[in-house]
């Protein structure tokens, strides 16, 4: 035989070349112990099905430990000649076990829906240690929001001091979006958690499989039924980057933030030296380094998403080899990711927060506007539009005098002047922004109460997420611990058809 495991209709080896231009290898390493896995559920499943014998199981499932022990190692060599991890796996087992044995480990098997199942496992596992690692962060965030109810903080629109409201609204509001983030991933684990192996080429095959039976030993919820629809997708890996992009979107915000509030200009917050960097020439400079490349990579995983998009839009049905391609994007957003995550958490929950400098953010450039006219619609009958016009016309004329809100016997000239009769103490109320996030009655306002309900409702709802990837990493590992007892049943001689499972 040639040396390429497919080589019976060819009567030339690829050139060097094009060897090189076809091989997957340095992708596939991420998938080696998955491959070993789904290549054990599928030998055992043919075995049980009576369509291998009980010691051509023996011998795949011997030589498949030994291939696992020799790459926990670092002793097994994937080779470029061989093109992937599947025909490498492969490869070494019919060398060890001889092709009357390890060559039907292939039955009823394509490389169409093993890179499939090699590629579900592994993106498995990343989804959840990225759902945990948003968690953490949120974790991070509730504190701060907990510690912080009665902070009063600017916020902003247009990048322009709005309205008072406090640093645990603003933690919040992460998290809040966050846990969309979390459940967009949700929605990914779902279409990625059914098992395509049994699809074949594209049209399964004639032999007397069961694809439940691998499901379950695998750890999938469902069996993706269609074979053709199952050989042709990659719409799971384009949902799990467009989740991922869009998470990038969330601390690429983040980032921004924390970029110009740590300007002298801001000085709102004091990022701690071990997430900044200095400057090769500038002795005094602290940038926030880990912010800027936060931003900077988020581009790197929306060019992914558009690299996969790009990828699959002219592929029609049936396997293409253009799919080989829908890994490197995804490995690296995810790499990305999950770094970007950790270096966060960890700037947020280091960085020092000025409160004083927050305060008098909070208390200038009129951010309490709004609700003195509120105040008016309320007190004297008037159309908001109307008291919007009073409250603009006594904002302007204090901001030309280069007066505030403070200066009482200015606002109440210019009231006066549209017939308007207001007192200090009412008016102070409403003027502090201390006082004035305690105006807010709306569900999901700035209000302190507000913010403390919502804080427990995160904090139940981010128990609840971290109950369910309990159980998704249970029943994963549970399935991987079934597997590996029946080959250590089958190894030590029991009939593989007597065992339980």
């Amino acid at each position: 035989m040639t040396k390429k495991l497919w080589g019976g209709r060819f009567s030339k080896d690829p050139t060097s070349d094009v060897e090189d231009f076809l091989q997957s290898i340095e992708v596939d390493r991420e998938m080696v112990l998955e491959d070993i896995w789904g290549s054990e559920a599928h030998a055992i499943m043919l075995a049980r099905q009576g369509i291998i014998t009980g010691e051509d199981l023996r011998k795949i499932l011997y030589w498949l430990n030994i291939v696992r022990e020799k790459y926990l190692k670092n002793e097994f060599t994937l080779r470029k000649e061989d093109e992937d991890v599947h025909l490498s796996v492969e490869k070494y087992l019919i060398e060890g076990a001889g092709p009357e044995y390890g060559g039907k480990l292939h039955t009823a098997r394509s490389r169409n829906d093993q890179v499939l199942v090699d590629a579900k496992l592994h993106i498995r596992w990343k989804i959840l240690e990225i759902k945990k690692k948003i968690i953490a962060l949120q974790k991070v965030f509730l504190k701060i929001a907990s510690e912080n109810t009665e902070t009063v903080i600017p916020g902003y629109t247009h990048t322009q001091e709005a309205m008072p409201v406090t640093l645990g609204f603003w933690a919040t509001a992460y998290v809040s979006a966050f846990n969309r983030d979390l459940r967009r991933l949700d929605n990914a684990y779902d279409n990625v958690d059914s098992n395509p192996l049994g699809s074949c080429a594209l049209a399964g095959t004639s032999f007397n499989i069961d694809r439940r039976m691998t499901a379950k030993f695998l750890g999938f919820s469902k069996v993706h039924e269609h074979t053709l629809d199952a050989i042709s997708s990659r719409d799971f890996v384009a949902e799990t980057l467009c989740s991922l992009a869009i998470l990038m979107s969330t601390l690429s915000k983040l980032a921004e933030e924390m970029i110009y509030w740590s300007t002298f200009e801001f000085g709102i917050v004091e990022l701690d030296d071990s997430y900044t960097a200095g400057s090769s020439i500038m002795p005094q400079k602290k940038n926030p380094c880990v912010a800027e490349l936060t931003r900077g990579r988020t581009g790197r995983v929306y060019g992914s998403l558009m690299q996969l998009l790009t990828m699959m839009k002219g592929i029609p049905m049936g396997y293409n080899r253009d799919l080989q391609e829908d890994k490197p994007p995804l490995w690296s957003s995810l790499d990305v990711v999950e770094k970007t995550l950790t270096v966060t958490a960890g700037m947020i929950e280091t960085m020092k927060v000025d409160k004083k400098r927050l305060e008098e953010l909070a208390g200038s450039n009129f951010t309490t506007a709004t609700e003195l006219a509120n105040h008016l619609v309320r007190e004297h009958g008037l159309s908001f539009r109307q008291c919007h016009h009073i409250v603009g016309d006594l904002v302007g004329t204090l901001h030309r005098e280069g007066k505030t809100f403070m200066d009482f016997n200015e606002v109440d000239k210019v009231l006066s002047k549209h017939k308007i009769k207001v007192t200090y103490a009412k008016m102070r109320s409403i003027f502090d922004p201390k006082q004035n996030i305690h105006t807010y009655r709306s569900q999901g306002s700035p209000s302190p109460k507000e913010v403390k309900r919502m804080i427990a409702e995160f904090t139940a709802e981010v128990k609840k997420n971290e109950k369910i990837i309990q159980q998704q990493e249970t029943k994963i590992k549970d399935a991987e611990k079934l597997t590996q007892r029946i080959v250590k049943d089958v190894l030590s001689g029991k009939d593989v058809c007597a065992i339980k499972i």
